[in-house]
């Protein structure tokens, strides 16, 4: 196996293990899916996805090297995305306490706007520094001294075909009948989960310092 494929394949690696484990994205992602049906988890993963494959675009050309040299610029992502999260730690907290007719009725809120689904994706995302700074280590990885736009293309390439798989998959998985019986069964269990781990992430990125 040549150096540049087994470059290639240690990012791809990298990519599913960073995108794949449980993370604000994945984890809306399932909420929505088991809440809202398949077309809103799909909307709402679309978003992620876009965000994932910005970051990319902006790693491979450099620019997002640059907001690693400001510090003001990673604490700006970092106050929105905290922020942010603790405002859908909020909403899940909300849902978790609402009768199962409000709990409906704010589920049809959320899913009478495509926009706004693909639109919440995409901003968990795009205020995220983790993604900024794994996307700056992928590419890194990937690319040696004598990277060619060819490799940088096959990243990019590889980790969007990676990104779409999985967090559409999790769309699909999550936003079937089994699944969406047990939303309905722990619905408040489920939303309390949800909202401790959106309130603690957003505490987390809020307070880091790195």
């Amino acid at each position: 196996m040549s150096t540049s494929v087994h470059q290639l394949l240690l990012v791809y690696a990298a990519y599913v293990i960073a995108a794949a484990s449980p993370g604000p994205s994945n984890m809306q992602i399932i909420g929505v899916a088991m809440n809202n049906g398949r077309r809103a988890a799909l909307l709402l993963a679309a978003g992620v996805v876009s965000g994932s494959i910005f970051w990319g675009m902006m790693a491979a050309t450099g620019i997002s090297a640059l907001l690693t040299r400001y510090a003001e610029a990673l604490v700006v992502l970092k106050i929105f995305g905290g922020l942010y999260l603790l405002y859908l730690a909020l909403k899940a907290g909300r849902a978790a306490f609402s009768s199962g007719d409000e709990a409906v009725q704010m589920s049809r809120d959320d899913a009478l706007s495509g926009s706004a689904l693909y639109r919440r994706g995409l901003l968990m995302h795009l205020t995220n520094p983790k993604s900024v700074l794994a996307w700056i280590a992928l590419v890194t990885l990937g690319l040696g001294p004598e990277a060619s736009w060819q490799r940088l293309a096959a990243i990019l390439g590889g980790c969007a075909v990676l990104s779409v798989t999985i967090f559409c998959g999790y769309a699909l998985v999550f936003s079937t009948a089994p699944m969406v019986s047990l939303y309905r069964r722990a619905r408040r269990w489920i939303e309390s989960l949800l909202a401790v781990f959106f309130g603690v992430a957003g505490l987390r990125l809020l307070l880091s310092r790195a």
